[in-house]
């Protein structure tokens, strides 16, 4: 990988990580601001069911955030497009679909597969 193709990600994980903060911070101001009372009780289950959704894509994107922390800690090592099973380069159209991915394509294939066994 060219050190340019560093800088790239790193720059897109930091607009990543950036975006995913501004949610979170938009969304802690839009339920700090949600008081409403709801006279009809559905409305209300309706209005606690739209917030836990909320809540839990909050949670996915704070372990997203984790991962590209963990993707930018890997740029600065030199390790970041190795994959952590076989040692070969992940091939950038995968980093660039994928970029806090640890596993080349094949790798992550045979996971999957393996995963896939231990369900049946």
């Amino acid at each position: 990988m060219q050190p340019q193709d560093y800088e790239f990600f790193r720059n897109m994980l930091l607009e990543m990580k950036n975006e995913i903060l501004a949610k979170g911070e938009s969304t802690l101001e839009d339920m700090s601001e949600d008081v409403e009372v709801y006279a009809d009780p559905a409305d209300r289950a309706t209005a606690e069911s739209d917030r836990a959704f909320t809540l839990r894509l909050r949670d996915r994107d704070l372990k997203l955030v984790k991962k590209i922390d963990e993707a930018l800690a890997r740029i600065e090592d030199g390790t970041f497009g190795i994959c952590e099973e076989c040692g070969e380069e992940i091939g950038l159209a995968r980093l660039k679909a994928r970029p806090v991915t640890t596993l080349c394509i094949q790798c992550k294939s045979k996971q999957e597969e393996e995963e896939a066994l231990l369900k049946r």
